[in-house]
């Protein structure tokens, strides 16, 4: 084998969920938001002017991070915005667990984390769910590298109470906290409130899911000016123009209209609580979600085998091939009438 070819970097990589495209389909597998994004974002586009595109973006991301800070009553030193959360969680990865302290993080949680780990080489110890699949605070009350877990909790959807992290954060004072909070505004309680308090709380958020803009890659991090100030660093030192001038635009008109934001999230929650009563009548079992999924499972039948049948039918949900999970799935919260198209497959195959 050639030399080159032996010094190879061997990563087991992250597996993104399904991207199917089918006129009739039903797109239940990767979160994504079943509504448009506010109004505001198209006019954004529409106003963008090709001949600009010669230009390069605002390395500083300012127009978009004034926005955020203004949304969330913070300062703008305050905020980093990134190509997505991903792009953010691994930068933050890179900047701050640089400890010969592993990590930690829940053993049932976003599959990113420990892929990035063995990318970066960070050593990092699970911790596991109880029986309920929730987190247990007193296992991240040990010496450790870092620590981060979502909230809620991803893929079950369970939330922490503000109280049960503060608990994780006062026993941490040394070690850096990171929050990732892709699903907080459907009905869980974010721990912004808290930053005054820790400086070494940082929460992650994602345009993605709440906001209807998962094709346009846009997430942020809201710290201490000290270490939003250490994440810019790590960016200028590989990319310095991460976000481009569509999503600059697009992200900007988003997040300044929060009306809509409450409106298509409130729309969610009420199809996800409707959603579960009629999965429960069906016989299906869940945690109590508080993110725009179900995490389910069905004692009289086989998760993988209900995916695949669920795959012919083309709708999609999202399956894991993992310990403790395997007989659960995953599925998006959709509009009402794709959660009806869902209800009605499900009732003709469990009559089988």
């Amino acid at each position: 084998m050639k030399r080159y070819l032996q010094n190879i970097r061997q990563v087991v990589p992250y597996v993104p969920g399904d991207q199917p495209d089918f006129p009739d389909m039903i797109k239940l597998n990767t979160n994504e938001n079943p509504y448009p994004p506010a109004p505001g974002v198209q006019r954004a586009l529409d106003s963008s002017n090709a001949e600009q595109m010669r230009l390069y973006p605002d390395p500083t991301c300012h127009q978009l991070n004034a926005a955020i800070a203004k949304a969330y009553g913070v300062a703008e030193n305050q905020v980093f915005t990134g190509v997505g959360s991903d792009d953010v969680l691994a930068m933050i990865f890179q900047t701050f667990f640089q400890s010969d302290l592993p990590i930690l993080f829940p053993d049932i949680t976003y599959a990113f984390y420990p892929v990035w780990c063995d990318l970066f080489r960070i050593p990092y110890a699970v911790q596991p769910l109880d029986e309920q699949f929730r987190i247990v605070p007193d296992d991240y009350c040990k010496p450790n590298g870092g620590i981060i877990f979502p909230n809620p909790n991803a893929p079950t959807g369970i939330a922490l109470e503000l109280g049960q992290i503060e608990e994780i954060l006062e026993h941490n004072p040394e070690s850096l906290v990171v929050v990732d909070e892709a699903y907080i505004d459907f009905g869980g309680q974010s721990v912004l409130p808290l930053l005054p308090k820790y400086e070494n709380l940082l929460v992650v958020q994602t345009f993605s899911k709440s906001r209807s803009m998962a094709g346009e890659r846009i997430g942020f991090a809201i710290g201490a000016p000290e270490l939003i100030r250490a994440i810019h660093d790590v960016k200028y030192s590989f990319n310095s123009y991460t976000m481009n001038r569509s999503a600059l635009m697009a992200g900007t008109a988003a997040v300044e209209d929060s009306a809509y934001l409450k409106e298509t999230t409130a729309k969610i929650m009420a199809t996800r609580e409707r959603t579960k009563r009629v999965l429960a009548e069906m016989g299906f079992q869940f945690p109590d979600s508080k993110s725009n999924f179900l995490f389910v499972t069905h004692p009289d039948c086989d998760a993988h085998a209900l995916f695949e049948a669920l795959r012919q039918a083309h709708i999609f949900v999202r399956w894991f091939d993992a310990p403790r999970i395997r007989n659960y799935l995953r599925i998006s919260i959709g509009t009402d009438a794709q959660m009806d198209a869902l209800f009605a497959f499900l009732k003709t195959y469990l009559k089988k």
